[in-house]
């Protein structure tokens, strides 16, 4: 481990709270439709990309800059932290997504 103890708390701390403001960011994603494929991936490149920049900051700050080393460190932790990145992306769609009916409640509502 190469990251400082500060600086990996530092970037823990801001994927938890761009996690919790996953919404905002899948918002910011839908405004490049239809020229991205994929919003919550889009949201997700969004929220990688503001860590990225906030652990660069954060070298900076210090008047350091990151070792190889230390960018592949960042980059295993972006790693183990995508799947709750994405989670939270999904859940949020989900829960704003208008509920739809299935074809059998739609073919019962016809008869």
């Amino acid at each position: 481990m190469t990251i400082s103890k500060e600086n990996r708390e530092f970037i823990d701390s801001l994927i938890d709270y761009y996690i919790s403001e996953s919404q905002s960011y899948r918002q910011i994603a839908e405004n490049y439709l239809p020229e991205v494929e994929s919003v919550s991936d889009t949201a997700f490149g969004i929220i990688a990309g503001c860590v990225y920049s906030g652990f660069l900051q954060a070298y900076q700050n210090q008047q350091q800059s990151p070792s190889l080393e230390d960018m592949k460190e960042f980059n295993q932790i972006i790693k183990e932290k995508a799947p709750l990145i994405k989670k939270s992306l999904l859940e949020k769609s989900e829960e704003n997504a208008p509920e739809l009916e299935t074809p059998v409640e739609n073919k019962a509502k016809s008869e």
